[in-house]
C-alpha cells in the first residue's frame, strides 16, 4: 500500500507501508513534516483528502512480521476531507490534529483540529479572500487582531506555513509567491506587541524592520522550507534553507544541494538574533524539530543503520537527534544547567557579558565549561574563554592563550584556543581566514599533516619554506623513511651536515653518498671523518678533491713528511697553510724557513718578531718594507734602539722602548741590565713590564734591584710560581748590609709562606729553616709526606716537639709491617720525654697482636712496657693517670689468667676450663680479650673429651655472640663440622637458623639507622 502525500516544488513524497488495513506496518520513510511522531502517534494527508493515523502498537502480544529492533504502528480509523492535506500538527500533549488544507479557491484556506481520540467531529473556519491571517486558540476564539499580508508580501500567493511558539506570544509565517515559488522571507508576528518582523535572505541590509543575513554570506540566495519553534523554550527558533532555484552557493559542489540549518532568539527587547547556523548533514534529509538540547532529524532512505559518526545522536531507526551547539560534550545534563547554558547562550549572543556569567556562576560541571570554552572559539570572545579555561583548570591552555595576545589578529588568537580545545578543524579555518600562513604551516606541522604544510608554505609561507622542508626530514627520518627523510634535507639545504648524522651507522651509504654529490663541504667533512679513525691516506685524497691545502699541510706536517707540505704551501699560496707550515718550522728553530712562510701567509708581525729576536736585521726591513706604516715604523725605533744599546745608552735606549712599547727590544735592554745599573731605570723597567702583563720579567727586575718585599708581593698579587732560582735569588745572606737580621727572617718566613700556600713544601721547610723557624719547617715536610726526610730532620733537629710530631706522622703509616718504623715511633717518643704518648703506644701494639696474631704472650709484654712508661710519665691529671695505670692492670690480670689457661690445659684440663668459663663471666672481657678465643677454646675442648653437646652449646654461643662471617677466624670448619655429627645434629639447620638471627639483627641495625637518620635532622 503507498500514500501520496501533497506536493512541493512539483515533487511527490511517498510514505510506504506493509499489511493490510488493521494490520502492523513498517514505516520506510518519513518525509518533511507530512508526518509526525508525538505520543505515540503517527498521521499523514493524502491527495484525497484523507487523514490516515497510525499509533504504537509495540506493547501488543500481537504478533507482527516486522524486522527486528523497528517500532510497530498500527492503523486507525481513517477521516476524509475535501482537497490536499499540505500540514499536520500535533499538541504536545497530543489531544488534537490541527489540519491545515489545501485551497479548492484561491482564497479557501481551512484550520481543522480533530480529537486523537477518533469520536469528535472536526470543525473549520474559513479565511478571508483579502489574504488575512485568523490566530485561534482553545475554542476557535479570536486571540489577536487580523494582519494583512499583501502589504508586508507584494505578489503573495499563499500562506505556506505557520508556527507558534511554545508560550503562543510569537509566531513564524512561510509564505510562496504568486508563481508558487517560495518567498525568502520569514515573518515573526509579535502578538503581544501585536508587531510584525521580517527576515529577508536575500536582502542586501536590513531596512526598517526587516533582518538580512548580510553578515553571513554563505546563507546569501537562500529560502526558508520549514520552521519550528522550541516546544518548551519560547525563545528558541530554528528553520531549514534551501538555495534559490537556479543559484549555486559558493563551494558548493555539482549534484549537491546546499542545505542550511539556522537557530535564533526571538525576544522582545534583543528582537532576532542568529545563535547558530550550520549545513544539514549529509546522513539527514529533513528536520523534524527542536528541544533543548537538541536538533531533531529524519534520516534518508538507505541510512537507517548509521549516525554514530554524529557526536551525542541517539540513533533510532528512521530519526535520529543531534546536540545544540551550546550543549555538545553535556550529554543529558540536569534541567537547571540546560536553562543555565540556554540563558548564557541568549545573553553571550546578545552581548550582554554580566548577565551571561550570573547565568553560570554556579555551575560547576568541568564538563560545562569545556562546552562553554568550545563556544567561545564560534563566538571568537577570547575574555570569556580565559575565565572558562581557568574553571577548567586548564593551565597549559590559559598559558597558550596568554601568550597569543600577542598575535594583532583576533583569528589568530582564537585558533589556538581552538587548538587548545582539540578543535582543529575551527582552528584551521581561523587561520585560513586571518591569513596567518605561518601559524597555519606550524599547524599543519604540529598535526602530522606535512603534505598541507609544505604545500602552504610552497604557496603562501615561502619564508619558513626550508625551515619546513627540514622539520618534515626529521619527522621522516624518526619514523625510520631515511630515503625521503635524505631528499628533504637537501631541498632544506642542510644535508650537509644532517645527512652525515643520520647515515652515521650505515658507513658504506654514507661514502656512497659522499661520493655520489660530489660537494667540497661533504668531502671536507668525509675526510675529517677518515683522519678521525687514524685513516691517513683516505683522508688526504679527499683533502684535496675538497681543496682543503690548511688541511693537507697539516696532515702531512703531523706524518713528518713537511718537505710534501711546503710544496703544497708554495704551489697553492693558501695563506692558512703557509702560517701552518711556518709555525711548524718555527717549532723546529728553522727560523728562515719561518720567516719565508710567515711572509707567504701575510703574517708581516710574526716574520718581523722573528727577524728581530734572532737578529736578521738584513731581512727585518724589506719584511717592514711589505708591512704596514706601522710596522716600518716600529722596525725602525728597533734599529735605533739596538744601535743605542750597542753603544751602551741604555737610558735613551729604554726612553725610546717606553715610548714606542717594543717589548722585543725592551727585553734584549733588559737581559743587559744588571746589579750596578740604575736602581730607578730598573724600576722603571719592572713597571713597565707590570702594567703590561709580562709579570715574570717584572719580578726578575726587582730581584736584580733588591727590591726583594715587592718582588714577593707581586708573586703572590699574580699567583706566579716561586722557582728554586728565584727563591734563592730572594734569599739574603747573612753577611748582607741590605736587610737586617730580623728584616731577613722575616723576609725568608715569608717566602716560605708563599712557598707552602703553592704546595712546595721541601722549598718551604729549607726557607723555614734558614729563619730558624724549624717548628714551621716541621711542619712543612710533614705535608710533603717525604718519611726519610721526615726521620733526617727529627734526628738533627733535637726539638721534642719535633720528635713529638715526627712519632705522631710515623703511627698513621703501616708500622706493624715495617720494624724500623716501630723503632723509630719509640725512639722518638722516648727522646721526647712523652711516655704517655709512648704508653698509649704500646697499648696499641698489644691490641694488634692479639686481633691479627692472637699473639697473648707478646701482648702480655707490651702491656707490660704501657704500664711501666705510664708509670714514669708526669701528666697534668693525676686522677686521669691512676684511673688508666688501674684498666692496663685489668687488662694485663685478665690475659695472664687466659695465658695460665692455656698454659695449664696439658696438665690440668678441668682447671683450664673452669679459668676460661670465669673468664666469660667477665664485664670488661670485650675489651681485653676476643670472646671468640675463650669460646673456641672451650669449643676444642669438648670435641676432644666427646661431650658434644656442650660444644654444641658453646659452639652456639658463639653464633650468637660472634658474626657468622667472623667464625672462621676462631675456629676451624673442620671442628664445626665435627661437633654436629657428634650432637646429631645436621649442620644445614644450624646454618638456617644462624642466618635467620643474623638476618633479624642486621635488620634490627637497619632499623636502628634508618630512625636515627630520620631523627637526624
Amino acid at each position: 500500500m503507498h500514500l501520496i502525500l501533497g506536493k512541493f516544488n512539483g515533487g511527490r513524497s511517498v510514505v510506504k507501508l506493509s499489511g493490510k488495513t488493521g494490520n502492523s506496518a513498517d514505516i520506510i520513510l518519513i518525509d518533511h513534516s507530512l508526518v509526525v511522531t508525538a505520543m505515540g502517534l503517527l498521521a499523514a494527508g493524502t491527495n484525497k483528502g484523507r487523514v490516515a493515523m497510525w499509533r504504537n502498537a509495540s506493547g501488543s502480544s500481537q504478533s507482527t512480521g516486522a524486522l527486528e529492533g523497528k517500532e510497530k504502528w498500527k492503523l486507525q480509523a481513517s477521516t476524509e476531507l475535501e482537497g490536499n492535506i499540505t500540514q499536520i500538527k500535533v499538541r504536545q500533549e497530543g489531544a488534537s490534529l490541527h489540519l491545515i488544507k489545501t485551497p479548492e479557491t484561491s482564497a479557501d484556506y481551512r484550520i481543522f483540529v480533530k480529537q486523537t481520540a477518533m469520536t469528535a467531529d472536526y470543525w473549520c473556519t474559513h479565511c478571508q479572500r483579502d489574504q488575512s491571517s485568523v490566530l485561534f486558540h482553545r475554542e476557535a476564539k479570536v486571540h489577536c487582531n487580523s494582519k494583512d499580508f499583501s502589504e508586508l508580501f507584494p505578489g503573495l500567493g499563499n500562506i505556506a506555513s505557520v508556527k507558534c511558539n511554545a508560550n503562543g506570544s510569537k509566531v513564524s509565517i512561510l509564505v510562496s509567491k504568486a508563481n508558487g515559488s517560495t518567498d525568502s522571507k520569514i515573518c515573526f508576528y509579535d502578538v503581544e506587541m501585536d508587531k510584525v518582523t521580517l527576515f529577508d535572505f536575500k536582502a542586501e541590509q536590513g531596512i526598517g524592520r526587516e533582518k538580512s543575513v548580510v553578515e553571513y554570506p554563505e546563507l546569501h540566495n537562500h529560502i526558508p522550507v520549514c520552521h519550528f519553534w522550541d516546544c518548551s523554550e519560547p525563545r528558541l527558533f530554528v528553520c531549514e534553507t534551501i538555495p534559490e532555484a537556479g543559484v549555486q552557493s559558493p563551494g558548493q559542489k555539482d549534484n549537491q544541494l546546499d542545505v542550511w540549518v539556522l537557530s535564533f532568539f526571538s525576544t522582545e527587547e534583543h528582537g532576532l538574533l542568529l545563535q547558530d547556523s550550520f549545513p544539514l548533514p549529509s546522513l539527514y534529509q529533513v528536520v523534524l524539530g527542536i528541544e533543548v538540547p537538541h536538533y531533531y532529524f529524519a534520516k534518508k532512505p538507505g541510512e537507517t543503520g548509521k549516525g554514530q559518526a554524529e557526536s551525542g545522536s541517539k540513533v533510532l531507526q528512521m530519526a535520529s537527534r543531534r546536540p545544540m551547539r551550546d550543549f555538545i560534550g553535556l550529554g543529558d545534563c540536569d534541567k537547571a544547567t540546560q536553562d543555565a547554558m540556554l540563558n548564557f547562550s541568549f545573553y553571550l549572543t546578545a552581548g550582554d557579558m554580566d548577565e551571561a556569567f550570573k547565568s553560570i556562576k554556579l555551575i560547576k560541571s568541568e564538563a560545562v565549561w569545556e562546552n562553554m570554552a568550545r563556544m567561545c572559539v564560534k563566538t571568537q570572545r577570547l575574555d570569556v574563554a580565559k575565565i572558562c579555561l581557568g574553571n577548567m583548570g586548564h593551565a597549559r591552555g590559559a598559558k597558550a592563550l596568554r601568550e597569543a595576545e600577542q598575535e594583532p589578529e583576533q583569528e589568530a588568537r582564537v585558533a589556538v584556543l581552538a587548538v587548545q580545545l582539540g578543535m582543529l578543524e575551527d582552528a584551521e579555518r581561523l587561520y585560513k581566514a586571518c591569513k596567518r600562513y605561518d601559524l597555519l604551516n606550524k599547524f599543519y606541522q604540529a598535526t602530522n599533516q606535512w603534505q598541507k604544510a609544505i604545500e602552504t608554505a610552497e604557496a603562501h609561507d615561502r619564508v619558513h619554506l626550508r625551515t619546513t622542508y627540514y622539520n618534515y626530514a626529521k619527522h621522516l627520518e624518526a619514523v625510520g623513511d631515511h630515503a625521503l627523510a635524505l631528499s628533504h634535507y637537501e631541498k632544506s639545504d642542510t644535508h650537509r651536515f644532517e645527512v652525515p648524522r643520520m647515515l652515521s651507522e650505515d658507513l658504506q651509504a654514507l661514502e656512497n653518498y659522499v661520493n655520489k654529490m660530489k660537494d667540497k663541504s661533504l668531502w671536507k667533512w668525509w675526510a675529517q671523518y677518515l683522519e678521525s679513525q687514524s685513516d691517513l691516506e683516505s683522508a688526504l685524497k679527499y683533502y684535496a678533491l675538497a681543496q682543503d691545502y690548511f688541511s693537507l699541510v697539516r696532515v702531512h706536517c703531523f706524518q713528518g713528511n713537511i718537505q710534501k707540505a711546503a710544496e703544497i704551501a708554495n704551489e697553492t699560496g693558501n695563506w692558512a697553510a703557509s702560517y701552518h707550515l711556518a709555525r711548524q718550522y718555527e717549532s723546529q728553530d728553522e727560523i728562515k724557513q719561518a720567516v719565508h712562510f710567515y711572509t707567504r701567509a701575510q703574517a708581516f708581525n710574526n716574520a718581523i718578531r722573528l727577524c728581530k729576536e734572532n737578529n736578521l736585521d738584513d731581512q727585518l726591513m724589506n719584511l717592514a718594507l711589505l708591512s704596514s706604516p706601522e710596522d716600518m715604523i716600529e722596525a725602525a725605533y728597533f734599529k735605533l734602539m739596538l744601535f743605542l744599546q750597542q753603544r751602551r745608552h741604555f737610558s735613551k735606549a729604554l726612553e725610546l722602548a717606553f715610548a714606542t712599547q717594543q717589548f722585543g727590544a725592551l727585553q734584549l735592554i733588559a737581559e743587559d741590565l744588571d746589579e750596578k745599573s740604575d736602581p730607578a731605570l730598573l724600576a722603571r723597567c719592572s713597571d713597565f713590564f707590570i702594567e703590561h702583563a709580562q709579570y715574570e720579567k717584572a719580578v726578575e727586575l726587582l730581584l736584580t734591584a733588591k727590591k726583594y718585599h715587592e718582588a714577593l708581593q707581586l708573586c703572590l698579587k699574580q699567583n706566579l710560581t716561586i722557582t728554586e732560582e728565584m727563591a734563592e735569588r730572594m734569599t739574603v745572606s747573612k753577611d748582607s748590609k741590605d736587610l737586617s737580621e730580623e728584616a731577613r727572617r722575616e723576609l725568608l718566613e715569608q717566602i716560605a709562606d708563599c712557598c707552602m700556600r703553592q704546595g712546595n713544601y721541601h722549598m718551604a721547610t729549607k726557607k723555614y729553616t734558614q729563619a730558624g723557624n724549624k717548628l714551621k719547617a716541621m711542619k712543612a715536610l710533614l705535608r710533603s709526606g717525604d718519611t726519610e726526610k721526615i726521620v733526617f730532620f727529627a734526628g738533627v733537629s733535637r726539638q721534642r716537639e719535633i720528635y713529638i710530631m715526627a712519632a705522631n706522622y710515623l703511627q698513621s703509616l703501616d708500622w706493624r709491617k715495617d720494624p724500623e718504623i716501630m723503632k723509630n715511633i719509640i725512639s722518638f717518643y722516648t727522646k721526647g720525654r712523652a711516655l704517655d704518648l709512648l704508653a698509649g703506644f704500646y697499648d696499641v701494639c698489644a691490641q694488634v697482636e692479639i686481633d691479627e696474631y692472637q699473639n697473648y704472650e707478646k701482648a702480655q709484654g707490651a702491656l707490660t712496657e704501657a704500664y711501666k712508661c705510664l708509670s714514669k710519665a708526669k701528666t697534668k691529671s693525676p686522677l686521669e693517670q691512676e684511673s688508666k695505670l688501674a684498666h692496663l692492670q685489668s687488662k694485663m690480670a685478665l690475659i695472664k689468667r687466659f695465658i695460665h689457661a692455656r698454659r695449664v690445659y696439658s696438665e690440668d684440663p678441668k682447671e683450664a676450663v673452669r679459668q676460661c668459663e670465669l673468664l666469660l663471666a667477665e664485664q670488661d672481657l670485650d675489651n681485653t680479650i676476643r670472646q671468640g678465643d675463650v669460646l673456641g677454646f672451650l669449643v676444642e675442648h669438648y670435641l676432644q673429651v666427646e661431650e658434644f653437646h656442650l660444644a654444641y652449646q658453646y659452639l652456639e654461643q658463639m653464633r650468637k655472640r660472634i658474626p657468622c662471617t667472623n667464625l672462621p677466624y676462631y675456629i676451624k670448619q673442620q671442628t664445626v663440622e665435627a661437633v654436629h655429627r657428634g650432637a646429631g645434629i645436621p649442620i644445614s639447620q644450624a646454618l638456617v637458623a644462624e642466618q635467620s638471627q643474623h638476618s633479624s639483627v642486621e635488620n634490627k641495625d637497619v632499623e636502628e639507622e634508618v630512625a636515627d637518620e630520620a631523627e637526624g635532622p
